[in-house]
């Protein structure tokens, strides 16, 4: 049973900081490329960031400098460092999971495995 929940989430002021956790169960992270999504109200879930199961490779799709993801492998877990928050980085967070060693697409359906996501709202 695989099991992915993400933390971290909540209120705060623009240009606050927060730092986003995916805890995995079941599943042997070191085999997984992952991912942040986030999906605000009304608009399309996109992408966030990426990163490969060694962490040889890191992808931002946007706001590369504020945001930092990383790994821990060995306490499966998943990391999104978010900084200068601004009100438009209000969305749902999700954590996602991948077999493969690749982030150089942002295809939804690659992800075996999602989180229920963690709210971020940024206020002004």
């Amino acid at each position: 049973q695989v099991q992915v929940v993400e933390s971290g989430g909540g209120l705060v002021q623009a240009g606050g900081s927060l730092r986003l956790s995916c805890i995995t169960s079941g599943l042997n992270l070191g085999y997984y490329t992952m991912a942040w999504y986030r999906q605000a109200p009304g608009k399309e879930r996109e992408g966030v960031s990426c990163i490969t199961p060694s962490s040889s490779d890191t992808r931002y799709l946007k706001d590369k400098g504020r945001f930092t993801i990383s790994r821990d492998n060995a306490k499966n877990t998943l990391y999104l460092q978010m900084n200068n928050l601004k009100p438009e980085d209000t969305a749902m967070y999700y954590c996602a999971a991948k077999t493969g060693d690749s982030c150089s697409y942002w295809w939804e359906s690659d992800y075996n495995y999602w989180g229920q996501g963690t709210q971020v709202t940024v206020s002004t």
